[in-house]
């Protein structure tokens, strides 16, 4: 008798998405990591980072901007404070070449070391509303008691493994990111765990579009050639430091007078292509940039850069299709949908 081997079922976008806006959802973090050690690490980190590291507290994370020479985004990175070392990690796409290249270009004759991609260190991440109670199993306190952005010593059944959990996350709802030195067993750990919660380990697109949903499209796709101000970014910038940091020299403050990158909701089953024209009134105002994966089954969301005063929320405008049928397209407000989490206690 031949053995049937039944393949796992294939999860589409829609579950995914339905997974993290209503359970807890997992996946592998597969962005180069950066160890950063010496005693003056911050130094180092504050040439080139947007923000100070001044007031950094110990055993914490924060999300923070670098920018190129000419002063357009290179990425959004979160840095780690664990112990005495100093962890980054991109949260927009950029190669582990990419990471050396940029990094190799700061001074670090003051006794500072960079590792990229250091040997055997991964990350998994898992958010969702439910998500705190998968969390809860790697502590062995309170799991309400770890703050939005703190860091703590976890606990993984490996002898001799290392592991650190983040209370941080990418969509608005509840999130946490494990850092281990045995990855793998900590990416199991979480899977088994997802279980008991009604949670999945998610795909991409599904966690794209509630990351855009959060007001964060450019985490998948990227800034492309836009400027801090059109990226809607000049928040992540500490305005007092022009100067003190790498592309600093070139910034401009924002006016309100600049194209800014917008959200623009459309009919379900619309599809724009990249480049294609927005318009009010018959007069084009805008581009769009990127359309958001279609697993919210309410509404297509689209990233678009349009021109002052078009971005604000509520203006009715147009754009055709790539059936070439003109749709109508709404500004919208970021975060698109009200997360769970904001009515989901942490027990």
């Amino acid at each position: 008798m031949t053995a049937t081997t039944i393949a796992p079922a294939v999860r589409t976008a829609t579950e995914d998405y339905a997974t993290l806006r209503t359970a807890v959802g997992a996946y592998r973090v597969t962005a180069p990591l950066v160890r950063l050690t010496g005693d003056d690490r911050l130094t180092f980190l504050d040439g080139f980072l947007a923000k100070s590291a001044d007031y950094v507290e110990p055993d914490s994370v924060r999300e923070v901007l670098a920018l190129n020479a000419d002063g357009t985004p290179f990425a959004i990175l979160l840095h780690f404070e664990i112990g005495e070392e100093s962890w980054l990690l991109p949260r927009t796409a950029v190669t582990a070449d990419e990471l050396g290249s940029y990094l190799g270009g700061f001074d670090t004759s003051a006794g500072v070391t960079v590792e990229i991609s250091p040997d055997g260190w991964g990350a998994t991440a898992f958010e969702g509303p439910v998500a705190w109670s998968v969390a809860a199993g790697f502590v062995d306190f309170d799991i309400s008691g770890l703050t939005l952005h703190a860091v703590t010593e976890s606990t993984l059944d490996v002898p001799g493994a290392t592991a650190h959990l983040a209370r941080v996350g990418t969509t608005g709802e509840y999130g946490y990111l494990l850092l281990s030195d045995a990855p793998q067993a900590a990416h199991d750990a979480v899977l088994a765990a997802l279980a008991g919660q009604g949670g999945a380990e998610i795909g991409e697109e599904g966690l794209t579009r509630v990351q855009a949903e959060a007001g964060m499209g450019v985490y998948s796709t990227g800034f492309g050639e836009l400027s801090v101000g059109e990226a809607d970014l000049a928040w992540m910038i500490d305005w007092s430091r022009i100067g003190e940091f790498h592309g600093s020299d070139e910034l401009t403050a924002p006016t309100g007078s600049e194209a800014r990158l917008t959200a623009l909701v459309a009919p379900v089953g619309s599809r724009f292509a990249a480049g294609t024209p927005v318009t009010a009134a018959g007069q084009e105002v805008g581009t769009v940039l990127h359309q958001a994966p279609a697993a919210n089954p309410e509404e297509e969301l689209v990233l678009a850069l349009l021109d002052n005063p078009f971005w604000v929320p509520g203006l009715e405008l147009t754009a055709t299709d790539e059936a070439g049928d003109e749709r109508p397209v709404r500004t919208a407000t970021l975060p698109r949908v009200i997360a769970r989490s904001l009515t989901v206690k942490i027990a």
